[in-house]
């Protein structure tokens, strides 16, 4: 099938797998929209914050995959980006007639756990920061353009510098391992991820609206902190403490909170229609995404050059 990919946020951790899942589609072209001065063919400039800018990127575009995502910083930084910056790119690319329009999101936008099994629609959009309640926004603008939206939960491998990090980062600051936690988290590594969201928007089975994306078995956190013993050789020093103790020794850390809030309680998210007929595997799961990216974490987590 021919098609023009413009893929936003084309560097960035999510983005420059799909920018690569693309590029392997026969017949299809990929444009990378930039701030930056153009960096080669496919690089189209234009800056989601500045409407004016946009003007004509989405010209001869036939699928816009948006993954620009600014995470962190103050209310009106997020909601330049998030918000009004994804809304001015989809009035560009209904003003130029793309016929698919996919956003790649987060489950983030439910808000506060716990959420077992969970498929869409079962549960309001109560998002809980300014990062979630811009992404919020920019999905409805999606949405209402007839756009599909994909919310992946926890996203790991090569480049992450989130997930596993931070993980890292709560153990040693509590100083401790943590012990019956029965807790379950949706995961996907990031190049399974890249070819979903590619699969997804050329599958004429896949219209708009909203799905999870993650794959099919939740993780459960004791496995995911054995993954993360094995990187690094126990971050939280060979002691182990239950989940009130842990949130004991957080009391002073909002951001320890947060990551364990998220960690001890499930946020496992079902869709099966989201795989069904689509081109593309689920994958083989956490343990083997996991052993494929552990030599990545180490170096990153060591601060070595190819990290």
């Amino acid at each position: 099938m021919t098609a023009t990919f413009l893929v936003t946020g084309g560097s960035g951790f999510v983005g420059s797998r799909v920018a690569a899942a693309a590029r392997l589609r026969p017949g299809a072209r990929v444009q990378l929209l930039s701030r930056r001065a153009p960096d080669g063919p496919e690089t189209v400039p234009g800056d989601v914050t500045d409407p004016s800018s946009l003007r004509g990127t989405c010209a001869g575009v036939d699928v816009l995959v948006h993954c620009a995502t600014r995470i962190g910083g103050d209310a009106e930084a997020v909601e330049a980006v998030n918000d009004h910056g994804t809304r001015a790119l989809v009035e560009e690319a209904v003003r130029a007639g793309v016929r698919r329009i996919v956003y790649v999101s987060t489950a983030a936008v439910y808000g506060r756990g716990p959420f077992r099994g969970v498929r869409p629609g079962e549960v309001p959009i109560a998002p809980a920061s300014a990062t979630s309640r811009t992404r919020a926004a920019a999905e409805r603008h999606v949405l209402d353009a007839g756009g599909l939206v994909l919310r992946p939960h926890l996203v790991y491998g090569e480049g992450d510098r989130w997930v596993v990090p931070g993980l890292v980062w709560l153990l040693r600051e509590l100083s401790a391992t943590l012990s019956g936690c029965a807790a379950l988290q949706s995961m996907i590594d990031v190049d399974t991820l890249g070819r979903a969201v590619v699969a997804a928007a050329l599958s004429p089975a896949h219209g708009g609206g909203a799905h999870h994306v993650a794959h099919p078995d939740p993780v459960p956190v004791t496995e995911l902190l054995a993954a993360v013993d094995g990187l690094v050789g126990d971050p939280g020093g060979g002691a182990a403490v239950d989940v009130a103790t842990a949130l004991e020794r957080a009391a002073g850390s909002p951001l320890a909170l947060h990551h364990l809030g998220m960690l001890t309680v499930d946020h496992w998210f079902v869709d099966d229609a989201f795989w069904k007929d689509l081109d593309c595997s689920p994958g083989e799961g956490f343990a083997a995404g996991f052993a494929r990216a552990a030599g990545w974490y180490r170096a990153h987590l060591q601060g070595r050059p190819d990290s």
